[in-house]
């Protein structure tokens, strides 16, 4: 997903002015693609020039509301429909549990636990948003409902995944993994057997 697109999703909504449109990232898009201001107003100059939206109304005080144009429409119709969604091909918070095993196993459980903790707590701030917010039957409500619904699954689902990970630190053959690689970490060979604390590196059956 893309400023660009977000930008033209919420103005097919309705013309807003960029004051406008960031309370609607505020309110419904900051959990899925948060924007700053200066984004915010520097990607609706650039849709300006580009033909995809025009400024539509004068305010006072200089102000500006934008309107989506017919190719602005189009061009999001095309990303909606035509264009695969790029997904998360990086999770910085996996990418560590690769290599657990060079901590020690309090370590690993500490770190895992803490994922859990962290993804406990955004549940529960999604689900006071739920509670407060007062769905309409606009796009931005309906689809936006939907959205929130799979943050409230997915935080859950991630909560209980790492609560499980952190049991599965005391299993033989997580303590042996990390016994050998931290052995060939303070050897500095491929085959070291040394132990640093027998409470930490002994397998526990």
């Amino acid at each position: 997903m893309s400023l660009r697109h977000a930008v033209l999703g919420l103005l097919s909504e309705s013309p807003a002015s960029g004051y406008d449109l960031m309370k609607l990232f505020n309110a419904s898009l900051a959990n899925v693609w948060p924007a700053t201001q200066s984004q915010v107003y520097g990607e609706l100059g650039k849709l300006t020039s580009a033909g995809l939206a025009e400024v539509s109304a004068h305010g006072p005080r200089g102000r500006k509301e934008y309107a989506i144009t017919d190719e602005g429409l189009a061009e999001l119709r095309h990303w909606l429909a035509e264009v695969p969604p790029s997904g998360p091909h990086r999770d910085d918070s996996l990418l560590r549990v690769f290599f657990l095993g060079i901590l020690t196993p309090l370590e690993a459980r500490t770190f895992l636990l803490g994922r859990a903790q962290e993804t406990a707590r955004l549940h529960t701030e999604l689900r006071r948003i739920d509670e407060e917010t007062e769905w309409g039957d606009d796009m931005i409500s309906v689809y936006g409902r939907l959205t929130l619904e799979y943050g409230l699954r997915m935080t859950a689902a991630q909560e209980e995944w790492a609560r499980w990970a952190a049991e599965q630190i005391d299993s033989v053959k997580a303590r042996e993994a990390g016994n050998r690689a931290r052995s060939r970490l303070r050897n500095g060979t491929g085959t070291g057997t040394g132990t640093r604390n027998g409470d930490d590196l002994a397998p526990t059956e």
